[in-house]
């Protein structure tokens, strides 16, 4: 109950956990303090008016490499970059992510049931689509595919899409169908023990997904545990229990 209560929270504005950086604020106002006695550029002087403090940056590190969007996004893009299709389809995926680094060696179509707020970049093409039925899509008309972090989402009103609870499997069955014969599918959910947390996302047994694409040959497994360490290429039956994982399938329509 207290996790429903912090997210309800959260996505009212307040963090309850950021309270904890409250033990900064000495540390700021001694550095405010030292910055301006040392300060001899006018232009450059803090004030009240035109601070932003961000205290929290304080405990930060770096960067993170173990998080599901920075392995997933790397493992994709690798495959594109080496496969060269000479064009590809994106279904979902984050835009501020995965989709820009593509763009920086190939050009990509992403489908999305939501708008895109612009489409000025070069070599992105936007087809506003519902992915429960792809109808924009013939049958076996697309070589190259990728969905990642996506299908987990649909049907739970999340993203002003209609409330579904068949929407993941009506979604994998339009790809079982537009993908072309020898085309591929780079797919990623999070797996684990199956269930639903309403209305964030679903989570997916590896045979679940198996199951839904076994008209297809699974061409590569990889998976990030829970701890966010990445495996790559491993046997799907050496997977340990998850909590909360992210299973990288690779998919070929033979």
């Amino acid at each position: 109950m207290l996790k429903q209560v912090y997210y309800m929270l959260n996505e009212l504005g307040f963090n309850p956990l950021k309270l904890k950086n409250l033990k900064y604020l000495p540390r700021l106002f001694k550095e405010w303090k030292k910055y301006n006695s040392e300060n001899r550029r006018p232009a450059f002087q803090a004030t009240f008016k035109g601070s932003m403090p961000l205290i929290a940056d304080y405990a930060e590190s770096a960067g993170s490499i173990r998080t599901h969007y920075f392995h997933q996004d790397l493992w994709a893009a690798r495959k594109l970059y080496n496969a060269k299709p000479q064009k590809h389809i994106d279904i979902g995926s984050r835009i501020d992510g995965f989709i820009s680094n593509v763009l920086t060696f190939m050009d990509v179509t992403v489908v999305d049931v939501r708008p895109l707020d612009s489409n000025e970049v070069q070599g992105l093409s936007f087809i506003c689509d519902d992915a429960t039925n792809l109808k924009t899509f013939k049958d076996e008309s697309i070589h190259s595919i990728s969905t990642l972090h996506a299908a987990e989402h649909f049907g739970l009103g999340r993203y002003g899409d209609p409330v579904d609870p068949e929407a993941t499997f009506k979604f994998m069955e339009s790809l079982n169908r537009v993908l072309a014969k020898g085309g591929t599918l780079l797919f990623s959910v999070p797996i684990g023990r199956e269930r639903v947390e309403f209305n964030a996302h679903r989570v997916f047994s590896i045979n679940t997904i198996l199951e839904n694409f076994k008209e297809l040959k699974l061409e590569s497994f990889s998976y990030v545990d829970d701890k966010c360490i990445f495996h790559e290429n491993v046997n799907v039956e050496t997977v340990p229990d998850l909590n909360f994982g992210c299973g990288l399938f690779e998919f070929k329509k033979n």
